[in-house]
């Protein structure tokens, strides 16, 4: 059995040590061993894709299903992958630019992480 914490900022259980570090391997937050394990702040929400892992600035996903472009008669076709995601707040969560249409913002419950 573990006796490390759970990571403070996503509630995980399966945090590691890394030297004087512990760490998240599901949302990447690293923390202090030394038992002084900061409480999580209230505004910082994670995001998951579609079947339920933590997406984060920088990763790549792919679209899961086809996606029309409001005011437009372009689709995102399913298989697109999306690289360098930005992560915003909002009903729509992911901000990014798809290859052909362009900046674009898309809802992570449309996108597996790859």
């Amino acid at each position: 059995m573990s006796t490390l914490p759970p990571c403070p900022k996503c509630a995980s259980e399966y945090t590691y040590e890394d030297g004087t570090q512990l760490v998240c391997p599901e949302c990447a937050h690293e923390w202090s061993a030394d038992g002084t394990a900061e409480a999580p702040v209230e505004g910082d929400k994670v995001i998951k894709d579609s079947v339920g892992n933590v997406l984060q600035d920088g990763d790549t996903v792919t679209v899961i299903k086809d996606l029309k472009v409001k005011g437009s008669s372009l689709v995102v076709k399913v298989g697109t992958k999306v690289k360098n995601i930005r992560l915003c707040d909002g009903d729509h969560d992911i901000d990014c630019k798809i290859d052909g249409i362009g900046a674009m913002k898309l809802k992570s419950e449309f996108v597996k992480k790859v």
